[in-house]
């Protein structure tokens, strides 16, 4: 896959796709052509990325619509979430050097504001008001189908993973680090093998609410540098790895239900409990450590396939510190970023709800049931004509 704005593009081929991703840093749009019929070795061509930041305000409304908003609130967030995702739809659909007309379909995955498998799940982003304002077809609502045949709803990128980012010759593990880290093992191309793919727990979630608590008025940790000054707490790290999901075994899936507020403050406790001379950089390692070694225990415990190396993508994987952490926990398996194999790891997941737009357009299964768990293939989605 490679960046190209050739001409040529026809309504047929090019899809956008727009990723709000549970670490509520921004909107993610990529405009992606695709070429071929067949499904067991479809061809994909990144046209244009565009990352649209969340002011703070807006990241704030989206973080607490879990602390228990209005259904009034929650109703509003809805549509203007649904105007932020068309904008970004328009912004990318204009960086491709294109006009709506030209695109045949918008696959938002909206927001999650709520994610309960194989119970509910719940997005937000209306779908009919990017429909009225791009002018496009949308094709939302990914999860519910798989999470009403009763899966995870989680990781649905990992068809994506298997026919786009797979290893020619080998084992690979594409591990993703939003809010929410997610792993797909996948085999090399054309080798008939099952998929193994999860959820492995917080990604940037811990890491970010941290910040946000110890150093009002930063979003994040700007290059890793609070945390590489920092020691790493270990009694907090090696407690905090007890938590019962990580030993729970695959098919599996979590959010910000587990991962949140009230987990981040009891997270800030334990550590200035372990150490009364515990820093804020002390604190801030520490949920590196921590989300990195959850990481690595879920490759122990889950991930038995001979990978040959693990390609990180995300906004994870724009933190030193974290790469590094990461790095030393998964050793002696290779680790690098998905931009030095592939394109930009920021728009990855935006091209790969693209490409869950184009299979539901093309009718064909989109989830890997034996990773989510549910009964069977199912074809994901749910149309909004323009």
């Amino acid at each position: 896959m490679s960046d190209d704005r050739a001409s040529g593009t026809t309504r047929s081929n090019v899809l956008v796709g727009l990723m709000s991703g549970t670490s509520a840093d921004g909107i993610s749009a990529a405009a992606v052509r695709f070429e071929g019929e067949r499904a067991e070795s479809p061809s994909a061509t990144l046209l244009a990325y565009h990352e649209q930041p969340y002011a703070s305000a807006q990241r704030d409304r989206l973080l607490r619509a879990l602390d228990g908003a209005s259904l009034a609130k929650l109703a509003r967030l809805d549509f203007e979430l649904g105007a932020w995702l068309a904008d970004a739809a328009l912004a990318v659909i204009g960086a491709a050097g294109l006009v709506p007309r030209d695109v045949r379909a918008i696959a938002s995955h909206g927001h999650t504001i709520w994610h309960e498998a194989p119970l509910a799940t719940w997005q937000i982003g209306q779908s009919a008001v990017i429909a009225e304002r791009a002018g496009v077809d949308v094709i939302s609502d990914f999860r519910v189908r798989d999470v009403a045949a009763g899966g995870q709803g989680a990781p649905l990128v990992a068809i994506a993973d298997r026919l786009l980012f797979g290893a020619d010759a080998e084992w690979r593990a594409l591990q993703n680090i939003g809010g929410i880290a997610n792993v797909s093992a996948v085999p090399p191309r054309g080798v008939e093998a099952s998929v193994v793919a999860f959820d492995t727990g917080p990604g940037v979630a811990i890491i970010d609410g941290v910040v946000r608590t110890v150093s009002p008025g930063l979003a994040y940790d700007v290059d890793g540098a609070l945390a590489l000054r920092g020691t790493a707490i270990e009694s907090v790290v090696s407690d905090s790895l007890s938590e019962p999901y990580f030993a729970s075994p695959p098919p599996k899936s979590t959010g910000r239900e587990l991962f949140n507020r009230a987990y981040i403050a009891r997270f800030i406790e334990r550590c200035r409990a372990a150490s009364a001379t515990a820093t804020n950089e002390d604190i801030i390692a520490t949920a590196v450590s921590f989300t990195a070694r959850s990481i690595a225990d879920a490759y122990r415990r889950f991930v038995t396939a001979p990978v040959a190396d693990v390609v990180l993508s995300g906004g994870g994987a724009r933190n030193p510190a974290l790469v590094a952490a990461l790095t030393t926990a998964l050793a002696p398996l290779p680790v690098k970023t998905f931009d030095t194999v592939f394109f930009d790891g920021d728009a990855k997941e935006a091209v790969a709800f693209a490409f869950l737009g184009r299979l539901f357009l093309d009718r064909r299964a989109a989830n890997i049931a034996a990773a989510t768990g549910a009964r069977g293939p199912r074809v994901l989605g749910k149309l909004t004509p323009a």
